[in-house]
């Protein structure tokens, strides 16, 4: 088989690559190749509606099934690539229904996302561990649970304190640890941290910081979990939500640059011909980060590089540059993020937390670069201005609520 295009990976950055180059006019063949056996699908309702049963698979799909077929895109499910042919632009795959094979392509974009961070401790491979990253994963995590179960989460980021929110309304007993000193430490200031720490152990989730996860050991049905503080935990169903490893080993095989991720230049190239990478394994120099290589791991992140890279395939190529955002559902709390926050040097409090609706605003040289907001939309959707243009707004202006952020927009 070859394809004009190739798009590895049938998570958003994947299926959005395939739409844009069929609305950008693209005529040319076009495969996505996806180790899982579903069809594109939404990812962050799994922590959420979805664990919840709010939400049925049906409605994640992101497009539908005769979309596919309509614009005469390959969608080619439950296939893995193994290894790239820079040379001979071809990609070696295995399929649980037609064995192994080579499928040729003119460009490749890989979309490949990441796989979940196992745990390296003793124990690490004890059965039962529950990762949230697949349709698979939940439904495991899901078959695991029974009326009241104790409920280990490893990790204080968005996965681990998403599902715990939502298996503490399912009425189960939860533990959250972090090896850092305070939860979503690597993507929100103290201030932030602080809240949602509070806010969980109102809800009765209990929160532990400052310890990782020494051990695991069989304990009956259950699990004993060793601290590295010494205390100990036993826990019916442990959860790890400790970041991903980004899925491109066979690309840096194949002689790609890169590392924590395939580095790409602003039209999201990588260093092999004819090769581009997008989503969450992309390591590229973010102008709102000051110039650092980042992955970002986002929605917007997928699909903004999907668009990148659909204009350069159909001769129309114009660097990535997107302001960031990003967002997280836990309990009756909407927190929206926009920009990012690294390096600031100055944090602006603009409400009242006790209300349950205010925004944290981060400044850099007195510049706002990011804002973290929680129900407060309005700030949200106005504060966007401020970070891609890098306004500079007085402190003491931006914590009267009475004065909309966009009165600071550029005319």
């Amino acid at each position: 088989m070859h394809f004009d295009v190739v798009i590895v990976g049938g998570g958003h950055g994947g299926a959005a690559q395939a739409a844009q180059l069929r609305q950008r006019g693209f005529t040319g063949s076009l495969a996505i190749i996806t180790a899982e056996p579903l069809l594109p699908y939404e990812r962050p309702p799994l922590s959420k509606e979805y664990l919840a049963g709010e939400k049925s698979f049906e409605r994640m799909l992101l497009r539908p099934p005769a979309f596919w077929a309509e614009r005469n895109v390959e969608v080619m499910t439950g296939t893995r690539v193994t290894a790239v042919d820079a040379a001979a632009h071809t990609l070696a795959t295995t399929s649980g229904t037609t064995g192994a094979g080579d499928i040729g392509y003119g460009q490749l974009v890989w979309a490949a996302g990441g796989d979940p961070r196992k745990l390296s401790c003793p124990g690490h491979d004890l059965p039962g561990l529950h990762a949230i990253r697949t349709r698979a994963d939940v439904d495991a995590l899901k078959a695991d649970l029974r009326p009241e179960s104790r409920v280990l989460v490893v990790g204080g980021g968005y996965i681990g304190l998403e599902s715990a929110a939502v298996l503490r309304k399912l009425g189960h007993s939860v533990t959250v640890i972090e090896a850092m000193d305070r939860v979503l430490a690597r993507v929100a200031g103290p201030e932030l941290s602080a809240f949602y720490e509070a806010e969980h152990r109102a809800h009765g989730v209990e929160i532990i910081t400052g310890a990782g996860l020494a051990s695991l050991a069989a304990a009956g049905d259950a699990k004993l979990a060793t601290l590295t503080d010494g205390r100990q935990i036993v826990a019916d169903v442990v959860i790890v939500g400790i970041g991903i490893v980004p899925a491109v080993a066979p690309l840096l095989a194949a002689g790609a640059t890169g590392g924590n991720g395939v580095w790409v230049d602003d039209h999201c190239r990588t260093s092999l011909p004819d090769v581009f990478a997008i989503g969450d394994c992309a390591l590229h120099a973010n102008s709102f980060a000051g110039g650092a290589e980042i992955r970002l791991e986002s929605v917007q992140n997928a699909a903004d590089m999907a668009a990148t890279v659909a204009r350069a395939i159909t001769g129309d190529p114009a660097p990535y540059h997107a302001v960031p955002w990003f967002w997280s559902n836990q309990y009756e709390l909407r927190l929206q993020t926009m920009g990012l926050s690294i390096g600031h040097d100055q944090t602006v409090l603009r409400g009242d937390p006790a209300t349950r609706s205010f925004s944290l605003i981060y400044l850099k040289a007195g510049k706002v670069i990011a804002l973290d907001c929680v129900n407060a939309a309005r700030d949200y959707v106005q504060g966007k201005a401020l970070v891609e243009h890098g306004i500079q707004v007085a402190q003491e202006a931006l914590t009267d609520t009475a004065t909309p952020l966009k009165s600071w927009h550029p005319a």
